[in-house]
């Protein structure tokens, strides 16, 4: 199906934000329902020394509000609500349909989620029951609208919550309901079993369906199931969780239409749901990210979520919903952030267009599955250096309100397609190190650590506002996808492609002719032979360079060839080409470059664009820019102090720099510019 149209903007956003504060907001979880009311009235008082301004409430509540079926109790809640109101601390609301009460798994067991081997799942947990359970959806609305009416009018409510982190943790489930959903989902897509054959390949192993009843959810089977069929109940499973949000979204607007709804993103880390499409039902884009502690350079990673996440806000504003003050509690090794490090993860956050940034919680848990994740106010208490650099981020936001609705501006887009990671993680590709992730984690981060911004885009959204658009990994890609990129390529853009892309249609069929199929002419090139590399074997290039994992059996038609395979399965052919196609170029790189290699080549694409770059590992540079001046962040994460040129006023100190800013290990400075005359 063709994708709707998107611009930089995003098209379904309502442009409401949250009323009350100019300022920032600061704040988090708070899970007040596990304390005695005493432990309240302390806790609101350290928000107001941590500067805290919004905190989110109810989002596991479920119980407590309709502790029976149809029988509700608001007088907790209603305490809490005129309380921190009174302390000038302003409310997200969650529904808290992610945590369905023990009566609705006990009353309705048809609505248990089962898993694609067969198992049915109990409760005890978290996450979502069978989305398509009529039972889910009706109980879900009804609590949404007993909390809807009852606090619309409370001057605390600034934002509704909807859910918590849709497709985690239950994002497909093969019970009877969702069963029952794809097969009409099915119809609407495809209208008929012909068309549905066709799209399918079903002809192949004797698949036909000649009756809609005999479609099934893609369970395991005896060898590989029909992978359109599989790619098509993840476009489903998206759907339905979408309806769900849209069920208790359109309930909330009755009585609160001028109050935000959002519902909280995992950007790059749930690749269970479709954002782009989820993007254009929300008021306001908000996110949650935890870093993967372990990894040396999961400060870069933090930056490839937060700008997937202004992308999917369409460069509008948007909130940090929930990340960690210290260790979380789920990874093999719970590390603990190191000192300062906590202000880094934020700061580039909001470096990158956050405009509120929150945590996962206000206090500790005593106890369930996290009692050992990291808060803003530790078991340990007040006493700590957690709590003291929880206060001292207070303090930094609030010198940093001037560049509140500024927004990031970025030359470069890495084109970001779920639909595509579906299909390419599916079974049976050409070899095991077809890895998107990884190939976008290789390209964005050469790309950070020569300080060069970027925004991700899908493959049909308007691009010409770039100058370089990269495609790291984009297996599938649809007709009207590829002509946007041709129409990008001659309109004057520059577009450099990686290996294994533009393969298959949206229907995962094998474009006819030689791959890439969908781009041959784009790219001026056709590949004969895909020729994956083994394990630990390398192939060197003529330009120096060397690849890993792939290479292709090339033959060029309109493409100049920039770099040749000198040995391995395709040597003597183009390795590395470059195609004029109107006013425009596309690059295509047909192994997997690392390192120094990678670094080149990006180095020398960037500069045939115009785009000056050096590179500065460990020194974060974002600018955001606003009609009263640019407000450039420079972020060190090393252990040596830096030096970065600018002028201006540095907002977290209020010096005046003149030529150069000093940034000392481990810390930020924020240096406000001055609009330059035209």
């Amino acid at each position: 199906m063709p994708f709707d149209s998107l611009s930089r903007v995003a098209k379904g956003q309502s442009g409401l934000w949250m009323r009350g504060t100019t300022g920032l907001r600061y704040g988090g979880d708070y899970n007040p329902e596990q304390w005695p009311l005493e432990v309240w009235v302390d806790d609101i008082a350290l928000m107001k020394d941590a500067g805290i301004n919004l905190v989110s409430l109810g989002i596991f509540s479920w119980v407590l509000l309709e502790p029976r079926e149809g029988e509700y109790d608001f007088a907790w809640l209603d305490k809490l609500f005129d309380m921190l109101h009174a302390a000038g601390i302003d409310i997200d609301l969650a529904t808290p349909t992610a945590a369905p009460p023990a009566w609705f798994w006990k009353k309705y067991p048809a609505a248990r989620p089962v898993t694609r081997d067969g198992v049915r799942l109990a409760g005890g947990s978290r996450g979502l029951v069978s989305p398509s359970s009529p039972e889910y959806r009706r109980a879900a609305a009804n609590i949404t609208e007993q909390l809807a009416r009852r606090y619309a009018g409370h001057p605390a409510l600034v934002l509704w919550h909807v859910h918590n982190e849709y497709g985690a943790p239950i994002s497909e489930s093969y019970d009877d309901y969702s069963v029952a959903a794809f097969r009409l989902w099915l119809q609407k897509r495809y209208g008929t079993l012909p068309a549905l054959n066709e799209a399918w390949g079903t002809p192949f192993w004797g698949q036909c369906y000649g009756e809609w009843d005999e479609i099934d959810a893609p369970r395991l089977s005896a060898s590989v199931t029909n992978q359109t069929q599989r790619l098509d109940f993840k476009r489903f499973s998206s759907d339905a969780l979408l309806e769900c949000f849209i069920n208790e979204r359109d309930t909330i607007r009755r009585f609160t239409p001028e109050i935000p709804v959002t519902t909280n993103f995992m950007a790059t880390n749930c690749l269970s749901v479709d954002y782009w499409k989820w993007s254009r039902e929300v008021d306001i884009i908000s996110n949650d990210h935890y870093l993967v502690a372990e990894r040396a350079d999961n400060h870069i990673l933090l930056a490839m979520d937060a700008d997937l996440t202004r992308s999917l806000a369409g460069g509008s504003p948007w909130i940090l919903m929930e990340h960690s003050t210290g260790a979380v509690n789920w990874q093999p090794r719970n590390i603990a952030k190191r000192a300062g490090e906590l202000a880094r993860n934020s700061l580039s956050h909001l470096a990158r267009g956050a405009d509120g940034i929150l945590f996962f919680q206000f206090r500790a848990s005593r106890y369930g599955a996290e009692k050992f994740h990291s808060a803003m106010l530790p078991h340990a208490g007040a006493g700590t250096r957690a709590w003291r650099e929880v206060v001292e981020l207070g303090a930094t936001l609030g010198c940093l309100e001037p560049i509140r609705t500024s927004r990031v501006h970025a030359r470069v887009a890495i084109l970001w397609d779920v639909e595509s990671f579906w299909a390419q993680d599916l079974e049976w590709r050409p070899s095991v190190e077809l890895d998107h992730r990884e190939r976008i984690e290789a390209f964005y981060s050469v790309l950070w650590n020569r300080s060069v911004t970027i925004d991700f885009a899908h493959p049909a959204a308007e691009l010409g506002g770039y100058d370089l658009v990269i495609a790291p990994s984009l297996y599938l890609l649809g007709p009207a996808s590829a002509a946007n990129l041709a129409t990008y390529v001659n309109g004057g853009g520059t577009l450099l492609m990686s290996y294994f892309s533009g393969i298959v249609d949206e229907q995962d069929a094998v474009y006819p002719g030689a791959a890439p199929g969908a781009l041959r002419d784009v790219l001026g090139l056709s590949i004969h032979e895909f020729l994956p590399l083994r394990d630990h074997e390398s192939v060197s290039l003529s330009d120096g360079r060397f690849g890993t994992g792939w290479a292709d059996d090339i033959q060029v038609s309109t493409a100049e060839v920039v770099a040749r395979y000198v040995d391995g399965p395709a040597a003597g052919s183009p390795a590395i080409t470059r195609n004029t196609l109107g006013s425009g170029s596309a690059w295509y790189v047909s192994t997997r470059l690392a390192g120094a290699g990678l670094e080149a080549l990006l180095g020398e694409v960037l500069t045939s664009v115009g785009i000056e770059s050096t590179s500065t590992p460990g020194i974060e540079v974002v600018t955001r820019t606003s009609d009263h001046g640019d407000f450039t962040f420079v972020i060190n994460h090393t252990d040596i102090d830096a030096d970065y040129t600018a002028f201006g006023i540095e907002l977290t100190t209020g010096d005046t720099i003149s030529g150069s800013v000093l940034v000392p290990a481990g810390l930020t400075r924020v240096v406000r510019g001055v609009p330059t005359e035209a």
